[in-house]
């Protein structure tokens, strides 16, 4: 073969080579195009999805477990994407354990995006003002979203795990709504409740009225616990704690229903009998002067503030009204609110009378939250109690 012959067939096989590599180039970047129109593409799911995304699960996992639920359509194109993708820019998308929602239709795209930030499904658990802390422990052992790690623990483990050896755990958790990631433990729940009670309960401390009758933060929320439990009307939160800050400067007992039926415990039958104010409890307020040694229930807030800030003026009785409300008849002396229990049970007589219980008010003896009367069992006079 002459230099010639040589010469053009090489000029052809360069001119070959060339256009090989431009098809190469053009189907790789037809491939990846397609790569990429996959991955943007709204997903084929026409309703809300859920997935649970395990603790270390690989990416090919997670996108496998979404196309098995009808949220992504093509797994292993998304996923030579990524690859493609990260490589270019240095790094993969992080998944994050949790459970996600899915919304209708989106895309790859929009799916990772939730697991990198960490968009998890928040659960819910609400506890309720004036609620104990076996109500808690309950709630906490029937949330099928929280991890168990307390369950058949006494109160005094629990206490400990907290890392709040020794302390009584009745009234410290705040009663509030909480929203939180599945799995989480109910230690950590508590925590949280716990850590919430301590923030409201100093920010009060701090701002509280001058010449309390009592000493410490504590002894604010024990007596938060009984205007929570003794509280009908949110309004009327400042005037009973009044009552009850009256009496403590006037060394009156207390007299109020809800510490007898907390110190009865399980012996308590939902009615308050006369054997029931005679017989001495550490928390029965007929027989004992001063506050309880604890709280009686979960206060929330605005029994906490009324605890530091009690409206007084003067009135050291009260009782349900009995007009359903929930509200109470405030009185200043004995003969006042003599006359105004004969009133409550009179009216609730008469209802009971025409067959009729009203709401917010229950059959003599039966005590609900709003319906005890301070000093309406056998009131003696001011200075004896």
């Amino acid at each position: 073969m002459s230099p010639q012959m040589r010469s053009n067939a090489r000029r052809r096989m360069a001119v070959m080579l060339l256009v090989l590599l431009v098809l190469l180039a053009g189907a790789a970047a037809g491939g990846y195009y397609w790569l990429r129109t996959a991955f943007y593409a709204p997903g084929p799911s026409q309703d809300v999805v859920r997935i649970q995304v395990e603790q270390g699960a690989s990416v090919r996992t997670v996108l496998v477990d979404l196309a098995k639920q009808g949220a992504l359509k093509q797994p292993r194109a998304v996923e030579l994407y990524l690859r493609l993708a990260g490589h270019a820019k240095g790094h993969q998308p992080r998944i994050q354990a949790g459970m996600y929602e899915i919304p209708a239709g989106a895309s790859a795209a929009e799916i990772l995006e939730l697991f990198d930030q960490g968009r998890v499904v928040l659960e819910q658990l609400t506890l309720i003002e004036g609620s104990r802390f076996a109500d808690l422990r309950h709630a906490l052992d029937n949330h099928a979203a929280v991890t168990h790690t307390l369950r058949g623990k006494s109160d005094e483990e629990v206490m400990t795990a907290l890392g709040h050896q020794g302390e009584f755990p009745e009234g410290r958790f705040f009663p509030d709504t909480y929203r939180f990631a599945a799995k989480t433990t109910d230690l950590e729940i508590l925590g949280l409740t716990y850590n919430a009670m301590q923030h409201v309960l100093d920010d009060a401390w701090q701002q509280r009225s001058t010449d309390l009758p009592f000493q410490t933060p504590y002894e604010a929320l024990t007596l938060a616990s009984i205007i929570e439990k003794e509280t009908g009307l949110p309004t009327e939160r400042p005037r009973i704690a009044g009552v009850f800050v009256t009496r403590l400067r006037k060394g009156m007992r207390l007299q109020t229903d809800p510490t007898v039926i907390y110190g009865l415990g399980a012996g308590y039958d939902g009615d308050i009998h006369t054997r029931d104010l005679v017989t001495d409890t550490p928390y029965n307020t007929y027989t004992r002067a001063g506050l309880p040694p604890t709280p009686i229930a979960l206060p929330g807030r605005e029994s906490i503030l009324a605890a530091v800030h009690p409206q007084e003026s003067g009135e050291i009785y009260f009782v349900a009204s009995g007009t359903g409300d929930g509200g109470h008849h405030f009185s200043k002396t004995l003969e006042e609110h003599n006359a105004a229990v004969k009133s409550y049970l009179d009216h609730l007589r008469a209802q009971q009378h025409r067959g009729i219980v009203a709401h917010g008010t229950a059959p003599t003896g039966s005590k609900g939250k709003g319906m005890t009367q301070t000093g309406a069992h056998g009131a003696a006079p001011e200075g004896t109690q």
